[in-house]
């Protein structure tokens, strides 16, 4: 599906266009970047860092959780808040893929590129659903895409820039943004002593977003899973406190939890259109 998304990119070097030879795209200033035998693209420019993106081991977890429905109904919130008009999708650190295909199932004359800084996560996400496309960037720079050539772009638990989400945007466009909330895995939190949620998570989105994008409503999303002890390491090891725990220690942890274990999933599905 690559060759459909290439219009859509631009070089990261120099924002010129790009073409697809063979496993290569490449601009006229002669910028190239390698296509994976996986499918999808790396626009990373040379000596990018990166150290911030999902490890295998990471990728792997967040495969069997996400395979396994438990954050569900959250993929099924964000899909439904789609307009079905909506042609050309990015999901901005999407991971394996696994929300833009629900998404791609519920708008199906629409496209998706998904785009993170792990190649181990995409090379899952550029075979997550027929329609969808896959590129190596860091959401933290100026993104590898041309100006208004979203319709939507979606960012669940991951890291944004409110210019560079507006200028992709086209007028009107729609960002999708899922956060947890205070309440987010509170019982491992307690427990595990994992990495928490500020309290102040919503009014440091505004403050990065506002200037860029127009608040439009948001939609609570909260349920209980019960999980074995499996589960339990398995959402802890796809998430950030991956980063910040012993693995023996946790391990001992987890086996003095009763299983299941009730756990809450409770985040923010928060809606911003382009109209500034």
């Amino acid at each position: 599906m690559l060759h459909d998304f290439v219009p859509w990119l631009r070089c990261p070097v120099c924002g010129a266009e790009l073409t697809l030879d063979q496993n290569a795209l490449r601009c006229p200033a002669r910028h190239s970047f390698d296509v994976a035998r996986q499918g999808y693209a790396n626009l990373l420019p040379g000596g990018a860092h990166t150290g911030t993106g999902d490890t295998a081991a990471m990728v792997a977890a967040r495969v069997d959780f996400l395979g396994a429905g438990h954050y569900a109904p959250i993929a099924d919130t964000l899909a439904a808040a789609v307009p079905p008009d909506a042609r050309h999708l990015v999901d901005l650190g999407a991971g394996t893929g696994a929300y833009l295909a629900r998404v791609l199932d519920a708008v199906p004359e629409a496209r998706g590129l998904a785009l993170d800084i792990s190649k181990f996560a995409l090379r899952r996400a550029a075979k997550a659903h027929p329609r969808a496309g896959a590129v190596v960037c860091d959401a933290w720079q100026p993104l590898p895409l041309r100006d208004a050539v979203a319709d939507v772009v979606l960012n669940v638990f991951a890291p944004r820039r409110g210019e560079e989400i507006r200028r992709v945007l086209r007028p009107g466009g729609l960002l999708l943004v899922v956060t947890p909330t205070p309440r987010h895995l509170g019982e491992l939190v307690r427990e595990l002593g994992l990495l928490g949620v500020d309290d102040r998570k919503d009014e440091r989105l505004a403050k990065a977003l506002e200037p860029h994008l127009t608040p439009a409503g948001a939609q609570e999303v909260t349920v209980t899973m019960h999980l074995s002890h499996a589960e339990v390491a398995t959402v802890v090891g796809m998430g950030p406190s991956a980063w910040h725990t012993d693995a023996a220690a946790l391990a001992a942890r987890i086996a003095a939890l009763p299983e299941p274990v009730d756990v809450t999933a409770s985040v923010l599905v928060s809606r911003f259109v382009a109209t500034r």
